[in-house]
């Protein structure tokens, strides 16, 4: 479960790093832009009988963080299988 060589492991966690910086601009849109500054604008389209910003800020970027970690879990694996690192 180690690296070939020290390049190996350096692409392995620029990739990584890549994937997580893009995860965590994901969560921030979703969370900080549409739960608080894009709210009023959001507030005017309905979603299930609520406004659209309330509900971005209530419930939808916690929805939205849970669906990170799972896409998160699967990049993850296939990285780890990329690089022959994963576990048995």
């Amino acid at each position: 479960m180690a690296f070939e060589s020290n390049e190996q492991a350096q692409a392995y966690w620029r990739e990584n790093l890549r994937m997580m910086l893009g995860l965590l601009a994901i969560w921030f849109v979703v969370s900080y832009g549409f739960g608080v500054l894009l709210v009023d604008a959001l507030n005017t389209v309905a979603f299930g009988g609520f406004k659209l910003g309330f509900w971005f800020a209530q419930q939808g970027s916690i929805y939205v963080f849970v669906a990170l970690i799972f896409v998160y879990v699967m990049k993850m694996n296939a990285l780890d299988k990329k690089y022959n690192v994963q576990e048995d």
